[in-house]
């Protein structure tokens, strides 16, 4: 099968479009013929070589997200058949293999049935993002109706879903942006409020929204010094989420308050099998709400093909994109 593999870690160009091996089948998995997947900051890293610990054995295949169409069924999986539309991050990291190819071998504890109402290259931008929004908010965050929870990044990859799931459970939802444009699209996701960081400060937006008192839980999508501004902005017992902390954070902020710090890193529950179970059924769940119409992926008018991996990475690490990036196979 064709496939993208990288040999060494590096920048975007050490991607090579190369013949492999189609994949085998094995127990309690599928193969899926892969229609698209989605680029996440993770991605990037993985073949950058920043998280060694997590990243596949070379020659390696990357991408996690995955939507496509089963093709085969192993030993023992009797939720899925030949022909199913499925969607999952099933992939790309240690000791599995990736999207960025024909065929993706898949454990079916990871995947779940596509949503209806999502084509493919919708599906392929949801599930990593879906799954940490699902964690942070729901798992972590303990959200329910009725909290103000400020949502950083409210354009990025998760901020945008974490600001449609929040929204579902009933809670109000303040999110930051950088321009106008973003602010606006936050408006469609349904935020409550919405702020420009770059022209309010923490204390300005804090007094502001909640009379000083703080957010009851604060989603830090951003990492760096943008978590030391959701300590500020938290109110006191209050819970901060974040899913970037590989920094180092005066944390006196988090004592004066008696703050909840909670991080998560979707990615160890696929490098972890044990784990894998609770993926495909938070994905489940993310079928039925999008099914709602309550939860649809917000996808950068730029789409790529799989032979422009290269060009992809290179989108995303711009920094230019609004919402996700993704990738059709046109092979």
């Amino acid at each position: 099968m064709k496939a993208q593999i990288i040999r060494s870690f590096g920048g975007p160009s050490v991607f090579q479009l190369e013949e492999i091996p189609t994949p085998e089948i094995r127990p309690g998995h599928v193969i899926i013929q892969v229609k698209a997947t989605s680029v996440n900051p993770i991605d990037t890293k993985v073949r950058g070589g920043a998280v060694p610990a997590v990243s596949p054995a070379f020659p390696a295949v990357l991408h996690g997200d995955v939507a496509g169409i089963v093709t085969e069924v192993g030993e023992g999986v009797t939720e899925f058949t030949p022909g199913d539309e499925v969607y999952g991050c099933a992939g790309g990291f240690k000791g599995t293999g990736g999207a960025l190819a024909e065929f993706m071998l898949a454990d079916a504890q990871l995947i779940a049935h596509k949503p209806k109402n999502l084509g493919m290259e919708e599906a392929a931008a949801l599930p990593l993002v879906a799954i940490t929004a699902w964690e942070a908010l729901f798992t972590r965050g303990q959200l329910s109706a009725g909290q103000d929870i400020l949502i950083h990044a409210a354009t990025g990859g998760v901020g945008h879903v974490a600001i449609q799931l929040a929204k579902w459970a009933g809670a109000n939802v303040y999110t930051t942006a950088s321009s106008q444009e973003k602010l606006e699209i936050a408006a469609r996701l349904g935020a409550d409020a919405r702020i420009n960081y770059k022209e309010e400060s923490v204390q300005d937006y804090v007094q502001k929204h909640t009379n000083g008192k703080g957010f009851n839980v604060v989603f830090d999508t951003v990492g760096g010094e943008n978590l030391d501004r959701s300590f500020e902005a938290a109110a006191m017992h209050g819970t901060v989420l974040a899913i970037a902390a590989r920094s180092t954070h005066d944390l006196s902020p988090l004592h004066s308050k008696s703050l909840s710090l909670h991080i998560v890193f979707m990615l160890l529950k696929i490098i972890n099998e044990e784990y894998r179970k609770q993926h495909g059924e938070i994905l489940k769940k993310i079928t039925g709400i999008v099914e709602e119409g309550k939860l649809r992926p917000l996808i950068d008018p730029k789409v790529f093909t799989f032979e422009e991996a290269d060009k992809a990475h290179e989108y995303l690490e711009s920094k230019q994109a609004v919402g996700k990036i993704v990738l059709k196979n046109a092979w």
